[in-house]
């Protein structure tokens, strides 16, 4: 019977997966992987499939008791009919945040748990949803090793002059610093990078696009500095979050009568793409609109994608290879060309054919004949990633 790893990202509302097959302390690239929607107090839970073979959709029958709970049952006969003689070795939960303790992925057990809940307040819009689908999956497979691996994880590497904050001895002890995220997808990248080019392990610029979106400069395949730090809502410009902002503004809010609820909901959920837009987070949506709010939200997202390259590019001396990845990187070709237009003086030049036929089914370069500085589009992997770190854990 053929063994396989089970790679889960539980959301508020959703949980997508992948079933990946392991051979010999090696993973292939999943063949039937897919996406539970309507997870939500009073939602209907509905599985999308995505297989070899097509795509299917089934909605889950009504019944007593928790949506998750069911949803899982349902999965569990969805991959049975689909997959056959498969034994799920392990479930492998991406879980964004590590915070100092752990570094690489781990085997979850009740201490290590507590101590992830501990980190929800640095994460509040992933961390209690990535736990609440540990707890569900070790009720609904108890027999199974749940294993849980980091994004924080990647960016164990950055020098302390990058993690450490200009603030007292006695707030850095508490373990306030930067941290960094999107480590999964960043690893998945730089181990193709790797094998598509010489320069994969030379100066590398990484830049996860999407709802939540950071840059990564990587240099001797190591994390050297990135755009996120202490929480997920620093650098970049993302769907619903504010990315960099003057702490000046907080305190002004604050002096406004503004709790820290009130805050939290506002950087997290309702600026972004969305605050500045006044429409939408969607970056398609944006695209199609003449709104002058939307065209300015999109100038904005490209201006920060780009000054923060500029830095990043900094902090490594030059750059030799620039990445794309996570849905925007992977399928905005009108981003793609503008960014690397406005990057032109670090010798980055794009491919414009290239360019439009990268559509996100393939790793491809896009750069021009001649150009000093790479270009890649990396479709990202973050469920392999963690299917390989489950059978490490497993095989030694």
């Amino acid at each position: 019977m053929e063994e396989a790893i089970l790679a889960v990202n539980a959301g508020s509302s959703s949980l997508k997966f992948a079933l990946y097959p392991a051979h010999d302390g090696l993973v292939e690239a999943s063949h039937i992987s897919g996406n539970i929607e309507g997870l939500e107090a009073g939602g209907t839970p509905l599985i999308r499939l995505c297989t070899d073979d097509g795509n299917s959709t089934e909605t889950l029958e009504a019944g007593e008791g928790d949506s998750f709970e069911r949803a899982l049952l349902a999965l569990n006969g969805v991959l049975a009919r689909h997959v056959g003689h498969v034994r799920i070795i392990a479930v492998a939960h991406r879980i964004v945040h590590g915070g100092e303790r752990y570094s690489e992925s781990v085997l979850l057990d009740d201490e290590t748990i507590a101590y992830l809940t501990t980190l929800c307040s640095l994460a509040p819009l992933h961390q209690p949803h990535n736990l609440e689908g540990v707890h569900a999956f070790r009720r609904s497979y108890p027999d199974l090793p749940q294993i849980g691996c980091f994004d924080t994880a990647f960016h164990a590497t950055l020098p302390e002059v990058e993690y450490t904050f200009a603030l007292p001895k006695a707030l850095r002890a508490q373990g306030i610093r930067r941290y960094g995220f999107h480590g999964l997808s960043y690893r998945y990248v730089a181990e193709r990078l790797a094998q598509q080019s010489t320069l994969g392990k030379a100066r590398v610029l990484m830049a996860h696009l999407g709802n939540g979106a950071s840059a990564c400069a990587m240099r001797g395949g190591q994390s050297v500095a990135t755009t996120m730090g202490f929480s997920a809502l620093d650098g970049l410009v993302m769907g619903t979050r504010s990315g960099a902002l003057d702490p000046g503004v907080l305190l002004h809010l604050l002096r406004q009568g503004w709790s820290w609820q009130d805050l939290e909901r506002t950087l997290y959920r309702e600026s972004g793409l969305r605050g500045i837009s006044g429409i939408s987070a969607d970056m398609r949506t944006l695209h199609g609109s003449d709104d002058p709010a939307a065209i300015l939200a999109i100038d904005i997202f490209i201006h920060r994608l780009v000054r923060e390259a500029g830095a990043l590019t900094a902090c490594m001396s030059g750059l030799d290879v620039l990445a794309f990845t996570g849905g925007i990187g992977e399928h905005d070709a009108a981003l793609r060309q503008r960014t690397c237009e406005a990057l032109a003086y670090l010798g980055v030049q794009i491919d414009p054919q290239a360019n439009l036929a990268a559509n996100g089914d393939a790793i491809c370069a896009i750069h021009a004949a001649g150009s000093p500085v790479e270009i890649w589009v990396v479709p990202t992997d973050e469920g392999r990633v963690a299917a390989a770190d489950a059978v490490r854990l497993l095989t030694t």
